[in-house]
């Protein structure tokens, strides 16, 4: 089995990782919290990594997955930086959802040395990387995917060879756009609705058996905003910078989406309300604010 170093234990970083480990991977782990990959390491019998180089000194396959694109770059230089670790022959498997444009740089610059690179984003959420059924959107060399697949089998349900390095990265932008635009369309359709007389119940069980339905009224409303839960799973912050890269692909690609435009613009607004904190489906709240109706109660 080749040798794995996991880079980012977030959220949805921690529980990937543990996957590998599970599956019997010699893994080395490294986080900008080291008591973070202290507490991994102890727990799933991985190496703790001091720096970047550390972590990929050895390792046939590294994997990143930080909040975006300039973290993974800031990563590569230096004597700690990644480039001083990695081998000739290696791969970068970054699973950041990150910039298209940043994924193409750092996959120059490892082409260099010899090392290959595919931008992996994942979708699926904690469950989806706990239960290993995460989607996972690969931008690059179909052989080097092929070569990496038993690698990343461990956490994903679903591997799907999107195209060029970036194409991972653009896929995954327009998708949480999509999720974003869901729940913001949902959320003023539904508060209109409860306004009108309409119990939100009611709405979404009719709309779930029609054409309107996503899975923001499938599943999120039902679940998340109906019962006030509101957990905490997936910043909004996050959404935000997703579908600020969505929105710039469609300026980069000169395609007319002011769909997506607006969607960006609505999720900064959003994020300023709300602040770093609040989960992507908290938006609904601004809504509600909005409306001046919160929903579930009485119009």
């Amino acid at each position: 089995m080749p040798s794995l170093a996991f880079l980012g234990l977030g959220a949805i970083g921690r529980p990937m990782a543990a996957r590998l480990a599970g599956a019997g991977h010699a893994l080395a782990v490294w986080n900008r919290t080291t008591e973070k990959a202290r507490s991994f390491a102890t727990e799933h019998g991985a190496r703790l990594a001091t720096t970047a180089a550390d972590a990929a000194r050895g390792a046939d396959v590294v994997i990143t997955c930080l909040p975006n694109s300039p973290e993974v770059e800031a990563l590569l230089d230096g004597p700690d930086g990644l480039l001083a670790g990695l081998a000739d022959g290696a791969t970068l498997l970054d699973c950041t959802s990150g910039e298209p444009a940043a994924s193409r740089r750092i996959a120059a610059r490892l082409a260099t040395r010899g090392i290959a690179f595919l931008d992996c984003p994942v979708s699926g959420g904690v469950v989806g990387a706990e239960t290993g059924k995460l989607t996972v959107m690969a931008g690059g060399d179909a052989a080097v995917l092929e070569q990496v697949r038993p690698v990343l089998e461990a956490f994903a349900g679903k591997i799907v060879h999107c195209g060029a390095v970036g194409a991972g990265d653009a896929l995954k932008a327009v998708n949480n756009a999509l999720l974003a635009l869901h729940l913001w369309s949902t959320a003023e359709g539904i508060t209109a609705l409860a306004k009108a007389g309409v119990r939100p119940e009611v709405a979404l069980d009719v709309i779930n058996a029609s054409s309107g339905r996503s899975n923001a009224s499938m599943n999120l409303f039902p679940e998340r905003v109906l019962t006030r839960a509101f957990p905490r799973t997936f910043r909004l912050a996050l959404l935000d910078k997703d579908v600020g890269i969505a929105a710039a692909v469609a300026r980069e690609t000169q395609t007319p989406a002011p769909m997506l435009q607006l969607a960006s613009e609505l999720m900064r607004i959003a994020h300023g309300e709300l602040g770093e904190e609040a989960d992507h489906v908290e938006v609904v709240q601004l809504v509600e604010r909005w409306a001046g109706i919160e929903i579930g109660a009485a119009p």
